[in-house]
């Protein structure tokens, strides 16, 4: 920058001295002016001569004509404006002005012809294309021997260009010196100097920024030698600049000073002619960064050695495994808690080294992690090298490919576990004998005493149909005691299909003002969000309806009775990822609907919280109710792949919460059953009853042929298939138990459906592992125990297909 302007300055220079020569020039013909005049005579062929001849610009105008009009414009002249001779002789000057031309100029310029003296003025005039020029004009008056004013000299020089860069010089100036002062980095420029050998000995601040001082420490060091600035300053830093100014290299560089105790970020290079020895500096004081990475290696030093006496002194199984599922590294507790040496496992898949039946649970571990998730709790079973085996619980962290885990062993408390599930189902199993007993004898006291007073003589009809209707009514409700303590053992059958929750919630919101009475306000929340269209996502499940029905109406009945008939009970619909941590089982992750219930009553006791889904517990007054609706709603909760969780505080209230797996695909819309017309008296529909209970089978065959049923009495599955064997057409419909030594009815009802497609088969069963496990695989399923109407409905609905 400074190089352009001192190369600006040097062709002005020149331009002024070729003024000077012109001048001497044109003296050569002219003598000094009378008293008074400030300039000489000359012959105007001198004169013409001396301006044509001239490369600077030349014009001579007469005074002595009318408006003072150009009379020579030498060619310089004619090509710095524009105009040709003819276009400008004659003319006054004035029409080369223009609208920028500044008036106190001109003024100035007229008022100097006015008196006759020269004068020096920087003018705006245009060139014949219109375009701006600055012009720096020199008017001088000529005389004649007699000291007559002959004639007005001027010279001119286009300045534009020059005042163009000045500007533009002076604007980066600006710039470089806002630059300067504004900058938080210190900068200063030094000038070096060298012994006669070439050794940089010391350096002078030529000029520093503002901020110089705060980031170095020093002030008032401008023009001063470093070496009465810092004394004693270490060798390498003038080493380092005095390269920088011999070569021409820049350096970046980071280093201490340790007569200033301080550490800087350093940029350095050359500036200006090498000759001038010049080095700009840019600098930054990194001390606090410098010292916070000391104590950040420091740290970092410790953290790895604790680091490394926990892997050594863990005494649970520490590991890095890759996504790959081959061990990366193990600490020592391997060895120490399954004898298994580092070099054996370090290199060899994980799932050598886990019980065949829990490879399936840690594969979907290592996906879960896979995704992103963290493990908890993951239990499973490894052996150990002298062929043993020991639980251990795992939990585990994503990390880029690879995972990080930690195992602890949990043998023994899984052998406590198991003591405690068989002292709990001891416990569990007497008390469930106990209220079945309990429940039955009354049930049964019913039955008995009914009977008895039916076979007293010349019983009137009224009080026969009375006991009669006792009986079946006790039945029914023995029934549903049967089906409880089923769902409660996760072994009834259900019927599941795919179904929208919140639908079913609505559906059994309707009814619920029923059965909570008037007082009690009932609420039901929706929330399960939306898609991106904005339409509310579906809470789809796999289940059977009825069941769930039940379960939602049990949990209703049970919020209904906590609140004494008056509060406000919350029905919420919502989806969930999580499952949480419930009866010591760990949370689980996945995606679920969860249906809660929730109630402003007295709350469950913190005691109590672990029995409540207990079959025959309850904490209501005697005859309020069996203790087996929240049974109903836990075993089918387990059945269902979910889960019931409650919460509870004394006097606020209870809220359970029912957890179902979200299922993928559409509701299905069951189709209303058509209702099979009646059979006609007499009709002699042909059935083969397939039945091991010599009872039953008894009471099945009389109670079809009373209904006008011609019947067949199969003791087992072999029988039936020898029947239908020896006859197809002498039957068309089999009705089969399914429980039954041998073939059970579900594989005699596949084996006809094989051999004889069209042969309908109705199946019966009060309970079958079977059916609870598998289902009914399709066939049509009459529960125990049946009324006559529901056998003779089933079986006219079976042959009518």
């Amino acid at each position: 920058m400074e190089d352009d302007i001192d190369r600006l300055r040097r062709r002005e220079d020149d331009l002024e001295a070729e003024v000077t020569w012109l001048r001497a020039e044109i003296a050569t013909g002219i003598h000094s002016p009378a008293a008074g005049q400030k300039t000489s005579a000359a012959g105007p062929d001198v004169l013409f001569t001396a301006a044509e001849k001239t490369r600077m610009p030349q014009i001579v105008t007469d005074p002595n004509l009318p408006d003072n009009p150009i009379v020579f414009a030498n060619r310089a002249f004619q090509e710095m404006s524009g105009y040709s001779a003819a276009e400008l002789v004659g003319r006054n000057c004035r029409f080369l002005q223009g609208p920028a031309t500044d008036p106190a100029e001109v003024a100035r310029l007229r008022d100097s012809i006015a008196a006759r003296r020269d004068v020096v003025v920087e003018i705006i005039n245009y060139h014949r294309d219109g375009s701006p020029f600055r012009n720096e004009l020199y008017v001088s008056p000529v005389f004649d021997p007699a000291g007559h004013l002959r004639y007005f000299f001027g010279s001119q020089l286009d300045v534009t260009r020059f005042r163009t860069e000045e500007g533009k010089l002076a604007e980066s100036e600006a710039r470089y010196r806002t630059l300067f002062d504004a900058i938080d980095a210190g900068f200063c420029i030094v000038e070096m100097r060298f012994d006669a050998t070439g050794r940089a000995i010391d350096y002078r601040f030529v000029e520093v920024n503002p901020a110089f001082e705060h980031q170095a420490g020093l002030g008032n060091v401008e023009g001063r030698w470093v070496s009465d600035v810092i004394p004693g300053i270490e060798p390498r830093w003038l080493e380092t600049y005095g390269e920088v100014a011999l070569t021409g290299n820049p350096v970046r560089f980071e280093s201490g000073a340790v007569t200033l105790g301080r550490w800087f970020d350093v940029h350095a290079l050359r500036i200006g002619e090498p000759a001038q020895q010049r080095v700009a500096i840019l600098f930054n004081d990194i001390t606090e960064r410098r010292e916070a990475e000391t104590v950040l290696r420091t740290t970092a030093r410790e953290r790895t050695t604790e680091r490394d006496l926990v892997w050594r002194a863990s005494r649970d199984l520490l590991v890095i495994c890759g996504f790959d599922g081959i061990y990366r590294a193990v600490n020592p507790a391997w060895t120490e808690m399954l004898g298994w040496p580092a070099e054996t496992l370090v290199g060899a898949r994980f799932d050598d080294f886990i019980h065949p039946d829990d490879k399936e649970a840690a594969a979907q571990a290592v996906d879960l992690l896979r995704s992103g998730a963290v493990l908890d709790n993951l239990d499973i079973r490894q052996p150990t090298a002298d062929g043993g085996e020991r639980w251990i619980s795992w939990n585990a962290i994503p990390q880029g490919d690879h995972f990080y885990a930690a195992g602890r062993d949990v043998t023994e408390r899984k052998a406590l576990e198991e003591q405690l599930r068989q002292s709990q189902k001891l416990e569990a199993v007497g008390q469930l004998t106990g209220g079945v007993a309990h429940d039955f004898n009354n049930l049964l006291t019913v039955i008995r005493s009914s009977t008895d007073l039916l076979r007293r003589p010349d019983l009137p009809e009224e009080r026969r149909r009375r006991y009669v209707d006792a009986i079946s009514d006790t039945v029914t409700r023995a029934a549903k005691l049967t089906g409880q303590l089923l769902a409660f053992a996760r072994r009834q059958s259900l019927s599941p299909e795919v179904f929208d929750v919140a639908r079913g919630v609505a559906s059994v919101a309707d009814m619920v003002g029923t059965l909570t009475g008037a007082r009690i306000q009932v609420e039901t929340q929706i929330d399960t969000g939306r898609d991106a269209d904005g339409q509310p996502l579906g809470c789809l499940i796999d289940a059977d309806p009825s069941q769930f029905d039940t379960a939602l109406v049990n949990m209703v009945v049970n919020a209904r009775d906590a609140m004494d008939g008056e509060g406000r009970l919350t029905i919420r619909v919502r989806r969930a990822s999580i499952i949480p941590a419930i009866r010591a089982h760990p949370r689980i992750r996945g995606d679920y609907v969860a249906v809660s219930v929730s109630d402003t009553g007295s709350g469950i006791a913190p005691e109590m919280l672990d029995r409540i889904f207990e079959p025959f517990f309850t904490t209501k007054g005697v005859g309020q109710g069996t203790g087996l609706g929240l049974s109903q709603v836990f075993g089918f909760a387990k059945q269902s792949g979910g889960e019931v969780a409650v919460e509870s505080r004394l006097g606020q209230g209870t809220t359970f919460t029912l957890y179902l797996p979200r299922a993928p695909g559409e509701a299905v819309v069951a189709e209303p059953v058509q209702e099979p017309p009646a059979l006609a008296e007499s009709h002699g529909t042909r059935v083969l009853v397939v039945e091991d209970n010599a009872e039953v089978g008894a009471f099945a065959t009389q109670a079809l042929q009373e209904l006008g049923y011609v019947t067949l009495w199969a003791m087992d599955a072999q029988q039936a298939l020898d029947a239908l064997a020896r006859d197809p057409s002498g039957f068309e419909v089999v009705f089969s138990d399914v429980v039954m030594p041998g073939m059970n009815g579900i594989d005699l009802a596949q084996a006809i459906k094989r051999k004889w497609p069209a042969m309908p088969v109705v199946l019966t069963s009060g309970y079958s592992h079977v059916l609870a496990e598998e289902g009914s695989h399709g066939f049509e399923l009459l529960r125990k125990p049946y009324s006559v109407a529901d056998l003779s409905r089933i079986l006219r609905l079976a042959v009518s297909r």
